[in-house]
């Protein structure tokens, strides 16, 4: 009977041929193959290592960024603060300087005023002293009748509406 496997020269030589390509393929393809492998696991190791190394980094500049943008934000309402309030401060002042020199225009004015209606007065009494003298004049200068009489106030009239107009 022969069985499925006949232990003879041929399976000897197939097992040695075996060990001998085992080998030689693990010399010349499956050492360089894992020495590869090995390699390129360890260069994406270190690929992996620089990348959370420089996720790392990003994290702490982006810190640093927020912080300093958040710092500049701060100065930037300080600054505007401190415009608002100089403003606030200049414009009281704007306000203060108006309304005193408004008040010195006022005082101005009424004293203008004071000084026109005084020089009025003054020439309105000098105007009356004038009809006064000069209607005394003329009642002592004639006799008074009664034509006479209407004459001289006929004649005061007409002086007087004179001087008026002249002055």
């Amino acid at each position: 009977m022969q069985g499925l496997v006949e232990l003879n020269v041929s399976i000897f030589f197939n097992l040695l041929n075996f060990i001998v390509i085992f080998l030689l393929l693990r010399h010349f393809l499956f050492k360089p193959v894992t020495e590869h492998l090995d390699a390129r696991r360890n260069k994406i190791q270190s690929t992996l290592d620089e990348a959370e190394e420089i996720r790392e980094e990003a994290g702490s500049l982006k810190e640093q960024y927020e912080a300093k943008m958040q710092n500049i934000r701060d100065e930037r309402n300080e600054i505007i603060q401190k415009a608002t309030r100089s403003g606030e401060v200049r414009k009281s002042e704007i306000i203060k300087e108006a309304r005193e020199e408004a008040e010195k225009i006022k005082v101005r004015a009424e004293k203008e005023m004071t000084r026109e209606r005084q020089r009025m007065i003054n020439e309105l009494k000098d105007q009356t002293s004038s009809i006064a003298m000069l209607a005394a004049s003329k009642v002592l200068e004639k006799e008074l009748d009664e034509k006479s009489h209407q004459n001289h106030i006929q004649e005061f009239i007409n002086e007087v509406g004179d001087v008026k107009w002249k002055n």
